[in-house]
């Protein structure tokens, strides 16, 4: 299983990303998806998650600022970022459990991460 995120890059104070994450290999189904931050001199911080029914997860620093989303046909998920503060400058991980064919059971996968660097 592979996890390829893309979208980051470097942008003003208040202005946009849209980070996209596409799984792809023998995945039969997959349940939660989401997205973690790392910042240097800090813990890997939670952003955002979503279900396979699409409910959704935020941490209260992107609430109203972020937006997760996900496409079950094309194994990918999404976070739009608005408002975008220099705080949230870190390297954006992603994250899903996926169920593969001849699995028993749903397995955790991390993609290779994208940075996001946000100027004040």
């Amino acid at each position: 299983v592979q996890l390829q995120a893309s979208g980051g890059g470097l942008v003003q104070a208040g202005g946009s990303l849209r980070l996209s994450c596409a799984a792809s290999g023998s995945i039969f189904s997959i349940n939660a998806m989401g997205w973690y931050r790392w910042a240097p001199g800090k813990q890997r911080e939670l952003v955002a998650t979503i279900t396979r029914g699409g409910s959704t997860n935020y941490a209260d620093s992107v609430k109203g600022r972020f937006t997760i989303s996900r496409d079950n046909a094309k194994n990918t998920v999404y976070l739009q970022m608005n408002s975008l503060k220099p705080e949230d400058t870190a390297v954006y991980y992603c994250n899903a459990d996926c169920f593969l064919y001849g699995s028993t059971r749903y397995s955790n996968y991390w993609g290779q991460g994208t940075q996001v660097t946000v100027s004040s």
